[in-house]
């Protein structure tokens, strides 16, 4: 937790409906770091003063010497959170910590420190687009028209890729543990969720797996995710 000579005035840019400023917002939220969020859209006049392609988050600095520096893309942003508030740590502190599916020749199973962030990167390269263009987008904006969401159809491109993609996430996971690596989130866990929970929030919720729904479930009783839940598509908010 922040300390009495916190040097940091920190702004996070982003509308609550955003996944990834949900992301850095779970990471401020976990580690108790004091925050203001200006909620804008996307290539909003507001969003392009902050990032050069008006995209969202970024995380505006200010430090005690009054420079201000925009620290844009959210893998950039967490690694900035993890840095300057490395305790709770939301990384794997241990060199190798068992795992599966990935087995060595001795029969263990290993992972290193670096997966968070290969597991972070994975979802929002690919996670994202197939989740949330393919499947969470389109249905919203039927909705949005007053039109009914089809029935999904497990046959259609889009739901084959995505059921594709959420067994490849669950099998990244560890086996028997309440979060993605262990006992305790990391930021695997805080990219992931958002876009888990606006796929809840959709039909297309039943293509999620029994192990997902109880990570799911997991998550849900973090504090840090009930502080972000406001403006998001869980509870019916719009951007």
């Amino acid at each position: 937790m922040p300390s009495s000579d916190w040097k940091y005035g920190l702004k996070l840019i982003g509308t609550p409906f955003s996944t990834f400023t949900r992301t850095i917002a779970l990471g401020l939220h976990h580690k108790n770091i004091p925050f203001e969020q200006i909620a804008t859209k996307p290539r909003s006049e507001v969003a392009f003063h902050y990032h050069p392609f008006g995209y969202l988050p970024t995380l505006s600095i200010e430090l005690d010497t009054g420079e201000i520096v925009n620290l844009s893309e959210s893998q950039a942003i967490a690694r900035f959170v993890e840095r300057i508030v490395p305790s709770p740590s939301l990384e794997l502190d241990v060199p190798t910590v068992a795992v599966a599916p990935r087995t060595t020749s001795s029969g263990a199973t290993l992972v290193l420190p670096e997966k968070v962030w290969e597991f972070a990167s994975l979802v929002g390269s690919f996670g994202f687009p197939i989740l949330e263009h393919g499947l969470v987008k389109p249905e919203v904006a039927l909705l949005d028209q007053g039109l009914q969401a089809p029935h999904l159809n497990f046959q259609d491109q889009n739901v084959a890729t995505a059921i594709d993609f959420l067994k490849k996430t669950e099998s990244w996971m560890k086996p028997n543990v309440k979060f993605a690596f262990g006992d305790q989130p990391t930021w695997a866990d805080f990219y992931l969720y958002p876009i888990l929970a606006d796929l809840r929030a959709t039909s297309a919720k039943v293509i999620i797996s029994d192990k997902l729904n109880a990570w799911l479930v997991n998550m849900d009783a973090l504090d840090a995710v009930k502080r972000t839940t406001a403006g998001t598509l869980s509870v019916g908010a719009r951007p």
